[in-house]
């Protein structure tokens, strides 16, 4: 299993995007930063045009931080296409605003997001992620584990069914 997690930053800001990037990189994420949540969709492949798509890359992301007001979609647009996503939807997503409206960050945590931080995002704000990561890795290895019981059963279940024959 990766220790590494990989936090894929949205933010149009270049300064806020930089900050919160360095701060991730403090924490040893790796970091996947870009501009808009059209980029973002497309590197995680949720968009039509997928030409800088990776998909090994994008399904290595654990953890989708994301700027609430941004030009074109909001974060919390971002958020429900990730959260419709079949692929995705089990991804912790944070959104980030530098205004305080407590109708947006309540809104937004009712749709899925794990947190809501106010920026300027603080190295403080950044070590709230890890157990977000960790029940997010606990998941998947409870998912692999119950596909493995599923395979074992079908195996046996087909074992006993040549035997029959």
């Amino acid at each position: 299993m990766d220790t590494q997690f990989h936090v894929l930053a949205v933010d149009d800001s270049i300064i806020d995007r930089k900050l919160i990037e360095r701060l991730l990189k403090t924490s040893s994420f790796q970091v996947t930063a870009v501009d808009s949540p059209n980029k973002a969709l497309e590197f995680l492949g949720l968009r039509g045009n997928q030409g800088s798509f990776d998909e090994s890359l994008a399904n290595k992301v654990n953890m989708i931080i994301t700027d609430y007001s941004m030009p074109g979609m909001t974060g919390y647009e971002l958020l429900r296409k990730i959260k419709e996503s079949e692929r995705f939807r089990d991804i912790p997503v944070v959104i980030m605003s530098s205004e305080n409206i407590p109708a947006r960050i309540n809104r937004c945590l009712a749709e899925g997001a794990e947190e809501f931080f106010l920026k300027p995002v603080q190295l403080s704000d950044v070590d709230k992620l890890k157990p977000h990561l960790l029940k997010s890795k606990v998941k998947d290895f409870c998912k692999f584990q119950q596909h493995r019981r599923l395979l074992t059963w079908y195996s046996d279940a087909q074992n006993l069914c040549q035997r029959c024959i």
